[in-house]
C-alpha cells in the first residue's frame, strides 16, 4: 500500500480503458451512499501564487520529466474543490493523506491520496510503470494486471488549466456504480498521488476531467 501522508495545499484527457472491479482496501472507503458534508470549518484556500516551475523543476510533468526532479522536491494537490460551489466535502483529511468530496446531488464522491511510497513500488528510470504499482497496490493484483488494462491520460500541473503532469488511469464497474482511478507516482522521489472517482449516476470520466482541470499537481524545490 501507498504509505506516509503528505500534508495538503490548499489552491487549482481521458481515455478509456478495460473495465476492472474495484477491489481491495480502496473500496471499503468509498461509501455506497455518499455522507452529506460534515458541518466543520475547512481552512481558507492559499491564495498565494503557486511556484512556477524553476530552480530545476521541469516546465512540463511528463514520465520522463519527473526523473529528473531533485531529490529534495516536494509533490503535492493543489486542492481547487474546496472553493468549488458543486462540491462539499464528504471525509476531512485523515491525517495519513486521503481526503474526499461528494456533488452537492449525490451522484458522486472522489477520493483523494497523497504521500510517500514503499521501495517496492518504485521502478527506477520508469514514473509510467511506478504509477500503475501505486494502481495496483490500491486495487489489489499485480502491476501486469494493471499495464494492459490502464492507458495514460494527465493532470493540470502547478496551475489548472492545463493537460502537463501525465499520469495512469484505469476504468471500472460494481453494481450500481462506475469508478475511474488516475494515479502519478515519482520514482525519483519516492512519492505518489491519485484519484478516485466514484459515480452512482453520470460518467465518471467527465467528471475526473472536470478534477483535472481545477486540481493541480504542485510541484516545488
Amino acid at each position: 500500500m501507498p504509505r506516509m501522508p503528505l500534508p495538503r495545499l490548499a489552491a487549482a484527457v481521458i481515455a478509456t480503458a478495460a473495465l476492472l472491479p474495484l477491489s481491495g482496501c480502496i473500496y471499503a472507503q468509498i461509501p455506497a451512499d455518499v455522507p452529506a458534508a460534515e458541518d466543520t470549518t475547512a481552512p481558507a484556500p492559499d491564495d498565494s501564487p503557486t511556484t512556477a516551475p524553476g530552480d530545476g523543476i521541469p516546465t512540463t510533468m511528463s514520465f520522463d520529466d519527473g526523473l529528473s526532479l531533485p531529490s529534495t522536491t516536494y509533490i503535492q494537490w493543489g486542492d481547487g474543490l474546496l472553493v468549488d460551489e458543486g462540491w462539499e466535502m464528504a471525509s476531512p483529511d485523515d491525517g495519513q493523506g486521503n481526503w474526499s468530496y461528494a456533488t452537492v446531488d449525490g451522484a458522486c464522491t472522489a477520493h483523494f491520496w497523497q504521500g510517500t511510497i514503499g521501495a517496492d513500488m518504485q521502478v527506477a528510470g520508469d514514473d509510467s510503470a511506478t504509477s500503475d504499482a501505486v494502481i495496483a497496490a490500491v486495487l489489489g493484483g499485480s502491476p501486469d494486471d494493471i499495464t494492459p488494462n490502464a492507458t495514460t491520460g494527465a493532470f493540470s500541473y502547478q496551475v489548472g488549466g492545463n493537460t502537463d503532469v501525465e499520469n495512469r488511469q484505469v476504468v471500472g464497474q460494481d453494481t450500481g456504480r462506475t469508478w475511474i482511478m488516475a494515479a502519478r507516482a515519482f520514482s525519483e522521489v519516492g512519492v505518489g498521488l491519485y484519484v478516485i472517482v466514484d459515480c452512482t449516476t453520470g460518467d465518471p470520466a467527465a467528471v475526473l476531467a472536470e478534477i483535472a482541470d481545477t486540481n493541480s499537481v504542485v510541484v516545488t524545490p
